[in-house]
């Protein structure tokens, strides 16, 4: 087959799941698939991330201008790819616009495109920018999801809730978990100790994303015992300005803030936490949690979107507004070492069981169905979950 494959999130300079999700598969998909052809679509915004590319792989490149060339090249991108001979595309970004002949596999990664608009605008800025680009984004994949594509998603909680806000067959709808990277592992302790000293951390640390419910970990921290937070540092880490409740906090010293981490770093700060705190109000998949318990970390997350999922037998979930039930968990994971210890060890278990190995087996065994169901005579099976 000829596989057409948006890789548009490789050429933009962009950070997140959503690129993390694209450079992962495509990696590994040209990694373990030497039989299929693939044709990958970017732009000229940015120099494309991936060099190398294998035999069976060639980049073909759009113009870009502005970002109006984003949104034109959305519309022009399907055509261009029955033009150049696909027989399936991919759009691992939630919008794919084709021809409704152009067997297409969509990876959407929550509801939240699919949601009610006046819903998503409730739970994002009220800013023109956002309101404009949550509006477009909200259209552009109800459009997408017109004629049947086959629908990959992140957790078996994005695909109850895409079933129940779209008109999606059940078995047009299937589940490919994503993975942490192989960077996020165990380090010598001597490299974690050596990090640990350079941010002067206090005996205990204390690691949480600093734009997943910050004020309930800062509430939570505050609230343990005198003796026990003394001894602990909170060291936030962010991608992007994160509230201004917790800019005070580490300008006062009751926190550190680590403003766009390396990924080497970010490995780093895992291995030397004695618990990852992720509270968030809502994740299609909760990839941070994985990747924390990959390098060994204790991990207290919510019981929101897809983390309880995510966090299997290994973690620790309390609700997201239960400041006392979050504060008590934070006090037992710090204080038991022994408790601490066996966390530690079922995470490193549990999270080995995600590999982008086996994601790219799903997604190519979706491209395989894709087809197989377009060609006529083919009657609907239902697909089984990867």
């Amino acid at each position: 087959m000829r596989i057409a494959f948006d890789a548009r999130y490789l050429s933009h300079g962009l950070v997140g799941g959503v690129h993390t999700y694209t450079a992962n598969v495509l990696r590994n998909l040209l990694a373990v698939d030497t039989t299929n052809h693939y044709v990958l679509w970017a732009d000229r915004k940015r120099p494309f991330e991936l060099s190398n590319l294998p035999a069976n792989a060639e980049l073909r490149l759009l113009p870009w201008q502005s970002g109006f060339s984003s949104v034109r090249n959305d519309r022009l991108i399907g055509t261009a790819m029955v033009r150049a001979g696909a027989d399936v595309a991919h759009f691992p970004a939630n919008v794919g616009l084709a021809p409704a002949w152009l067997p297409r596999v969509i990876t959407l990664h929550d509801a939240i495109n699919v949601l009610p608009l006046t819903e998503i605008i409730r739970g994002h800025k009220k800013d023109l920018r956002t309101i404009a680009t949550m509006s477009y984004l909200h259209a552009q994949t109800r459009r997408s999801l017109v004629g049947d594509p086959l629908v990959l998603t992140v957790s078996e909680h994005a695909r109850r809730e895409i079933l129940r806000h779209t008109a999606l067959a059940p078995e047009r709808v299937r589940v490919v978990y994503s993975a942490p990277e192989a960077r996020f592992r165990r380090l010598a302790d001597d490299e974690t100790a050596a990090f640990g000293q350079s941010l002067g951390v206090r005996k205990r640390v204390i690691a949480a994303d600093a734009i997943k419910n910050p004020l309930a970990v800062l509430a939570a921290y505050r609230a343990l015992p005198d003796e026990l937070r003394s001894e602990t540092s909170l060291v936030f880490f962010s991608r992007r300005q994160p509230e201004s409740a917790v800019v005070t906090s580490a300008a006062d010293g009751e926190s550190l803030l680590l403003l766009q981490p390396s990924s080497d770093d970010l490995v780093r700060l895992f291995n030397l936490a004695d618990v990852f705190v992720f509270p968030s109000w809502y994740e299609g998949f909760g990839l941070p949690v994985l990747e924390a318990m990959a390098c060994g970390a204790p991990v207290i997350t919510s019981e929101r979107g897809s983390l309880p999922e995510v966090a299997g037998p290994a973690g620790i979930v309390v609700a997201a507004d239960d400041m006392r039930g979050l504060t008590m968990a934070l006090g037992r994971v710090l204080s038991d070492p022994e408790r601490a210890q066996t966390m530690r060890r079922a995470g490193l278990a549990w999270s080995a069981r995600f590999t982008w190995d086996a994601t790219a087996r799903g997604v190519m065994a979706a491209y395989e169905d894709a087809y197989r169901l377009s060609q006529p005579g083919v009657a609907p099976v239902r697909l089984v979950a990867a």
